[in-house]
């Protein structure tokens, strides 16, 4: 268990403890020293213990390990590994380009403000579609909307290779076009290769070092 999660667990059982002595001892709130206690038991701890819950779940919630948790995310998991260079999720993935750990999470959310509560949004609703509507077919799953730019920027803009690239820079107007949204990363004949997972099967995979 996560020392963090420990924690919560040993505070929560603690808190609930200390509330039933005062349930079960009730003179004991008759005091000033009393009522704060009481207080605190009943209500301050109680709602730290859910803060900090809340928290941790929110934090675990953006990494790989948890994304892939759900089955219908599996052949995206193993997209991942596919050995080929055109592949970029794979590619980011494999060089460390954005962190292993939390490699779904730091492609796909939103960077403008508030883009982290979106995301976590559009979570809950994967979660009502799972247990109550009907999962779409991996192959099926679509995104809400466009793949932004956005995304890839915060990483790439600035760095020589994107800067600098010779596709990027052979018409005076890409760059622009780019950084601006309206000439998608991922559009056919650019980085149009992503989770392939129609051809997994016919797919080369990379098998990590231990």
């Amino acid at each position: 268990m996560p020392p963090v999660t420990t924690l919560i667990v040993s505070l929560a059982l603690l808190t609930a403890a200390l509330i039933g002595v005062v349930v079960a001892r009730p003179s004991i709130t008759t005091t000033r020293g009393g009522k704060i206690l009481a207080f605190l038991l009943l209500f301050f701890l109680p709602i730290f213990c859910g803060a900090m819950g809340v928290s941790s779940k929110m934090a675990q919630s953006e990494t790989t390990a948890f994304c892939l948790s759900c089955h219908t995310m599996a052949d995206y998991g193993k997209s991942l590994y596919i050995d080929d260079p055109n592949h970029i999720p794979a590619a980011h993935f494999q060089n460390h380009r954005v962190p292993p750990q939390e490699a779904c999470y730091t492609c796909h959310t939103d960077y403008a403000m508030f883009g982290t509560l979106k995301v976590k949004l559009s979570g809950l609703r994967h979660v009502y579609i799972y247990y109550l509507g009907t999962p779409p077919a991996p192959q099926n799953i679509k995104l809400y909307q466009p793949f932004n730019n956005r995304e890839c920027l915060h990483c790439h803009l600035g760095a020589r290779s994107f800067e600098e690239g010779v596709v990027h820079t052979a018409d005076p107007a890409t760059l622009p076009a780019i950084k601006a949204n309206k000439l998608s990363c991922v559009s056919s004949g650019c980085h149009d290769v992503v989770h392939d997972i129609a051809h997994l099967n016919d797919a080369k995979f990379w098998k990590e070092a231990n």
